[in-house]
């Protein structure tokens, strides 16, 4: 697979930001522990824990595609089961940020949170099929994918401490309304 051999580099910066990334998200966390907002715990797995899959898919994919495989449909496996597992995680998301009522997203938010990462994961998913046909054209949607779930998990994580850290959080509560 000598075409994947172009990408090192690529896979090396994506992975190592999204490791930097999952850890900066710790920290922010820990921090926001200390003065939680209310219902937070009801609102973590909607909004913060999804952050932290995108980014640890984003370190999965980069190892993936540094293995030694012997074809590109062996990595297409790889790569498709992992957009798969994102897509499906994706939908039970969108479907918790619908039940829960510690926030009400805008559009953005379901742009975000819903819309954009279902794109990403199927993008990830649909680049396995071709792998075999056009093996140059998969790896570059697996990248742009890859690429893509770092910028939402980006967007994401600086929302999320926007909101908390100017006080918003206590502003859109529904129970103080």
């Amino acid at each position: 697979m000598a075409e994947l051999e172009h990408w090192d580099s690529f896979y090396v910066i994506v992975g190592a930001a999204a490791g930097a990334l999952i850890g900066l998200q710790f920290v922010v966390m820990t921090l926001i522990a200390e003065n939680p907002p209310k219902r937070v715990a009801e609102a973590n797995p909607v909004f913060a824990t999804p952050t932290i899959v995108h980014f640890s898919l984003c370190l999965l994919v980069s190892a993936l595609m540094s293995v030694p495989w012997e074809s590109a449909v062996e990595a297409a496996w790889a790569w498709g089961l992992t957009g798969l597992g994102g897509f499906i995680y994706t939908l039970m998301v969108a479907a918790r940020m619908r039940q829960q009522q510690a926030y009400m997203p805008d559009a953005e938010d379901w742009l975000f949170h819903a819309l954009l990462p279902l794109c990403a994961y199927l993008f990830l998913g649909l680049s396995a099929s071709c792998a075999q046909s056009h093996e140059h054209t998969a790896l570059f949607g697996v990248g742009a994918a890859t690429a893509a779930l770092l910028f939402i998990g980006i967007h994401n994580s600086w929302d999320s401490v926007v909101f908390i850290s100017t006080g918003q959080a206590e502003k859109k509560d529904p129970l103080n309304e």
